[in-house]
């Protein structure tokens, strides 16, 4: 398989900065997306809609987008079905009034429809009457649009994830990885390796154009399209990092980006990804990018900032009896564990709890590392964001501080090289699934692992990569020809709770408008000073 591996240039790194490319979309939206999205007439007033039972729904909630979705090809819930209300199935007779993806969901078949005319389609809109005279849904609100309103919806859905799609052609599916400069390189050995190997593997089932059917049902998980790859490392200072991407983007359009790998900063990648409403499914990061209202960014977790909720509810519950006056936290100035001390310092301060912040200098530093951790007192839970480095260069004495409570995803989990007296002291924040319990569901890809001859050099990002990719190609097989970026992510958050192999997670699951997969975690501690048992102080946590 070939794959484009873009390297940029240090000269290329300062000529990007003076390069003005693709900007992001500024058009004012319509009064039928308005409509279409926020539930607003063109008046400003909200939207009512009736419906025929009784009652009515008004403003953001009689919004088309909450069933039909942001790409209007709507979706499945148990045995419900969403239909689509794109051009391509409104105004063209069809013997499905949705596409395959029901048959996958167990969804009753939708009998044969006329197609709409916009005449028939405004009453159906207006009065729950559909294109063959029949009453529709009592689920379909009824919304009794004056004409100006209705035109501009309509022409809405006219145009509704009609645009052709970069990254789609004929043959082949194009994808991009993105891998930060500060990422582990040991980390991206072993994503890469599993992308290389899951795209070598799906293109070899690539058959080609599929025989034309005789009847209008079309083949489920039919494979058209090869995948494609593109390897997009970035270089420089974060700062660049968009320009980079757009010039990579205009040489290289892509579907979505998969999977990826960031180290301290991850924001300019998630920015570029919704400018220019890329999906980016998935990607390897502990700190990723918390914006409510954004749409193309799906994460496994919060990471860090999870780590930092959960500490949070912990010290807030133990106050009382550990008598916790203030939290100290130590960090490296230079690491992610700065934001995740942010985030702990705002949720302390949020319920009165007073917080001292001891960030340390980045490079060796063990004196300034000692002195620091000396300044939590016996009244003081102290909080350590620290790299397993850092955890090994503890001083050989016992914390003042009845309560310590140390970073999982940074200091190295289970494989934590804390000396026996600080793991005998610690508590550990463990947003995963415990190992003794995850070990059955990852036997599925590192089996997989084994056949492909991919050494594990880096567990958790290598299973979490495999995991992504499997997501990718089980709601592509969904798509079918309905290869739209909005419809991508709708797919994800509809299917993501059914998948099985979740790796290092308990669940994975998604509602609309979430981001986060995995939305908890444990507050653990270690079973004996040299043992690698852990014993969860109570249940999965979801703070």
């Amino acid at each position: 398989m070939r794959l484009a591996r873009l390297r940029i240039s240090t000269v290329l790194v300062g000529v990007i900065l003076f390069i003005s490319l693709v900007s992001a979309k500024t058009t004012a939206p319509t009064t039928g997306e308005v409509l279409y999205l926020h539930g607003s007439l063109p008046s400003g007033a909200p939207l009512v809609g009736a419906r025929e039972a009784g009652g009515s729904t008004t403003g953001e909630s009689a919004a088309c987008v909450n069933c039909h979705r942001r790409s209007g090809l709507g979706t499945v819930e148990g045995r419900t079905v969403i239909p689509p209300i794109t051009d391509k199935y409104l105004f063209h007779q069809t013997l499905r009034s949705v596409p395959e993806t029901d048959a996958a969901h167990g969804a009753a078949p939708s009998r044969q429809r006329s197609a709409y005319t916009e005449a028939s389609l405004a009453r159906a809109i207006r009065e729950g009457i559909d294109a063959d005279g029949h009453t529709m849904d009592y689920l379909m609100p009824r919304y009794p649009l004056d004409d100006a309103a209705m035109a501009s919806l309509i022409d809405y859905l006219k145009g509704l994830s009609s645009e052709r799609v970069p990254g789609v052609t004929a043959d082949t599916l194009h994808f991009a990885t993105i891998i930060t400069p500060d990422a582990d390189p040991v980390k991206r050995k072993g994503m890469l390796d599993v992308l290389e190997h899951y795209f070598a593997t799906k293109n070899q089932f690539y058959r080609g154009e599929a025989p034309p059917l005789q009847s209008s049902r079309r083949m489920m998980f039919r494979v058209l399209r090869k995948w494609q790859l593109h390897v997009w490392e970035l270089a420089g200072e974060p700062a660049t990092w968009e320009e980079q991407l757009r010039i990579r983007y205009k040489a290289e359009p892509v579907f979505a980006v998969i999977s990826g790998l960031g180290g301290k900063n991850w924001a300019p990648v998630h920015r570029f990804c919704e400018q220019e409403s890329i999906p980016c499914l998935l990607p390897n990061v502990d700190l990723p990018v918390v914006a409510e209202g954004d749409f193309y960014n799906i994460y496994f977790s919060k990471g860090v900032l999870l780590e930092a909720q959960l500490m949070a509810r912990q010290i807030q519950e133990t106050a009382e009896t550990t008598k916790i006056r203030r939290v100290v936290q130590v960090y490296r100035e230079d690491d992610v564990g700065a934001e995740a001390a942010k985030e702990l310092h705002d949720r302390g301060v949020s319920h009165g709890i007073a917080t001292v912040e001891l960030g340390l200098h980045p490079g060796d530093a063990r004196g300034e590392l000692a002195a620091a951790v000396k300044k939590a007192g016996p009244q003081d839970a102290m909080v350590l964001w620290l790299r397993a480095d850092d955890l090994r260069d503890l001083p050989i004495e016992a914390p003042k501080s009845s309560t310590v409570l140390v970073s999982g995803i940074m200091g190295g989990l289970e494989n934590s090289p804390l000396n026996e007296i600080w793991r005998a002291a610690s508590r550990m924040t463990y947003p995963f699934e415990l190992p003794a319990l995850r070990s059955a569901r990852m036997n599925y890809a590192l089996g997989w692992f084994r056949i492909q001859k991919i050494p594990v050099v880096a567990e958790r990002t290598q299973i979490d990569t495999y995991i992504a990719c499997g997501i990718l190609a089980e709601n592509l097989g969904h798509m079918l020809d309905n290869f739209v970026r909005d419809y991508l992510v709708e797919t994800v958050e509809v299917m993501l709770s059914t998948k099985l192999i979740n790796g290092y997670y308990p669940r994975l699951g998604l509602a609309p408008g979430q981001r986060f997969a995995s939305k908890g975690g444990y507050i653990i501690r270690f079973a004996g000073a040299d043992e690698k048992k852990l014993i969860p102080e109570g249940d999965w946590i979801v703070p």
